[in-house]
């Protein structure tokens, strides 16, 4: 079975990140050291890949007041087509 690719896939392989197979997925877990990652995020900016974590559809008459009550971003914002990360509360 071939793995799953992230849309930041091919940025983590020419960084040159340890990719795993991780729920399906080519997920990479450390770059260098985590020494060097951990100063790294302490000085400057870490970024983490959430495109791998899953998506749900909501539907029906009242599903933007659903989605507007228990997520964190404003969906209302959303033309027919977009998406949006978003934690859910």
């Amino acid at each position: 079975m071939e793995l799953k690719k992230t849309a930041l896939h091919d940025v983590h392989v020419n960084l040159g990140a340890k990719m795993v197979e991780f729920a399906g997925f080519h997920m990479p877990i450390q770059y260098r050291s985590i020494r060097e990652e951990h100063l790294r995020v302490r000085t400057t900016v870490g970024v983490f890949d959430v495109s791998h974590m899953g998506e749900i559809i909501i539907s029906g008459p009242r599903a933007l007041d659903m989605v507007q009550k228990v997520t964190i971003n404003d969906a209302a914002k959303l033309e027919i087509g977009q998406v949006q990360y978003s934690a859910m509360c």
